[in-house]
């Protein structure tokens, strides 16, 4: 048998050909097969939002995993969302590396606080973390809380904390939230509402 030594060129077309076979001694089908088939052939897409701007990308988040309990799926892959009128399948540069975001080994997973005095953050649990939390919106109200105006007219203002939403809280999350802030007597509150 002899060999041909084909020009790159020739290599690169025959890819997965007999030539490729015959000249590297294996054959490729299999291989040349499953790279046909799409990364996202076999995942999970959630539709969500980018949350980066006030501009409201729609984006498509592919995750793989088998759906049982208590198992947390794999991103695999995310991209814009051809769907959305707001960005029609288009992202910025930020809206792209979304994968990245999510995959970040950075990226916090637990809450954490640093304490007065201190120069470094430290995990906390997190039903601590809404204790804390409860505690000092608590302290803070009883010390700032505003029965009466000036006129004696009944106020019930809490002027000591604000509440701002956040860019991908959905209506009935802000709902829940002014709900929640006009109970405890809460003037100040913004949100990017957009979802």
């Amino acid at each position: 048998m002899v060999l041909v030594h084909p020009t790159r060129r020739g290599f690169l077309k025959a890819g997965t050909g007999a030539v490729v076979a015959s000249v590297l001694g294996f054959d490729v089908k299999t291989a040349y097969a499953q790279a046909q088939e799409l990364k996202i052939s076999k995942t999970t897409e959630t539709r969500s939002t980018c949350p980066y701007c006030a501009v409201a990308c729609g984006v498509i988040i592919h995750t793989l995993g088998d759906k049982a309990k208590n198992v947390t799926a794999q991103v695999v892959h995310v991209e814009g969302d051809p769907d959305c009128p707001t960005n029609r399948g288009t992202l910025c540069p930020k809206g792209s590396s979304l994968y990245h975001d999510i995959l970040n080994d950075r990226r916090l997973l637990r809450p954490e606080v640093r304490r007065a005095g201190s120069d470094r953050w430290e995990p906390i649990p997190w039903d601590r973390a809404f204790e804390e939390i409860g505690r000092h919106i608590k302290s803070a109200r009883d010390e700032s809380f505003v029965a009466t105006d000036a006129q004696g007219r009944t106020v019930n203002r809490f002027e000591n904390m604000a509440f701002i939403g956040g860019c991908t809280d959905t209506n009935e999350f802000n709902y829940l939230v002014v709900k929640t802030m006009r109970g405890m007597g809460v003037t100040y509150i913004e949100n990017q509402a957009r979802v």
